[in-house]
This record gives structure tokens, sequence and C-alpha cells, in this order.
């Protein structure tokens, strides 16, 4: 029965893990996520550094939102991201700091603010991420556009399943 878990060492077979069987495509995808999140870490700490030296990698990915959404509430951005409030201030009160957000009253609510990138982090912030798309569209020059298409169509869907 042993011999049935560990498999016939061909490669194909599902893993032992934690007393259950893993499928091996799983296992390359727990891998790949693994190598590009540490890649995706260090990009987005150099990234943060090219948009202000002090800027926090994590503080990057607000921006990248508030960019493409105009304005939010804090709330509304630690609920996007899965990060609690006191994480979520920090890192606002940074970018404020910096002079890269702005904070508003919200018209809809008094006691609410509404935050949105100045026009010196818009500046700052656009340099950046076109930068970085030139390092994409470089880097996947040799992939069929609809390839392209799929991979972001997948990330998406496994961003959407994170959030659920």
């Amino acid at each position: 029965m042993a011999a049935d878990v560990q498999g016939s060492g061909t490669g194909n077979e599902p893993s032992p893990v934690g007393g259950e069987a893993v499928d091996p495509e799983f296992l390359d995808l727990e891998r790949e996520l693994a190598v590009f999140l540490r890649r995706a870490r260090a990009n987005s700490g150099e990234m943060a550094r090219e948009v202000h030296p002090d800027l926090e990698p994590a503080a990057y990915g607000l921006l990248v939102r508030l960019e493409e959404t105009g304005q939010q509430r804090a709330t509304e951005l630690s609920a996007y991201f899965g990060v609690g409030k006191a994480t979520m201030s920090r890192q606002l009160r940074a970018l404020q700091d910096l002079g890269l957000i702005t904070r508003e009253p919200d018209p809809a609510d008094g006691r609410a603010s509404l935050l949105r990138v100045t026009d010196e982090g818009l500046r700052r912030f656009r340099r950046v991420r076109d930068a970085r798309r030139g390092r994409y569209v470089r880097k996947l020059a040799d992939w069929d556009r609809d390839e392209v298409a799929e991979l972001a169509r997948l990330l998406h869907q496994l961003n959407a399943r994170a959030a659920s």
C-alpha cells in the first residue's frame, strides 16, 4: 500500500505531503510561484526606490491601485489588499509624508477621507511604471500576444480566488 502512495518513481505520480498525495502540477505551481513572488518582491523594492528613495516596497502597490481607481478610502484599500487597518494607515501616512498622496474629505461621508495620488506622485509613478512595462514587453517579445493575454487572464483568476 505504501508503494501506491509513494508512486512508481516516474515523476508523474502524486507526492505525499502531510499524509495526502499532491499532484506534481501543484508542486510545480508552488515552486514557480515562490520564484515569481521572490523576484516580484525584489522588483517592487527597486521600483519603489525609483519613485522615491524612502518609499517602502509594499507602498508601491498602493500607488498602482490609486492610479487605477483615481481615489479610494483607506478601508477599501485595506480590503482590496487583504491587510489590516493599522498596516494600511502606516503605509498611507508614509506616502502622504513623502508628498505622493493626499487626503480629501469624502463628499458622501464627512467623517471619511478619500485618498488620491498627487500630481508629483503621478509623475514619478508613471515614469517608473512605463519603464517597467517596457521591460515586460522586451522580456516577452518572443511570446505570442494570445499567450500574454492568457497569462494575464490566469493571473487575474488566481488573484480573484485569493481575494475570496
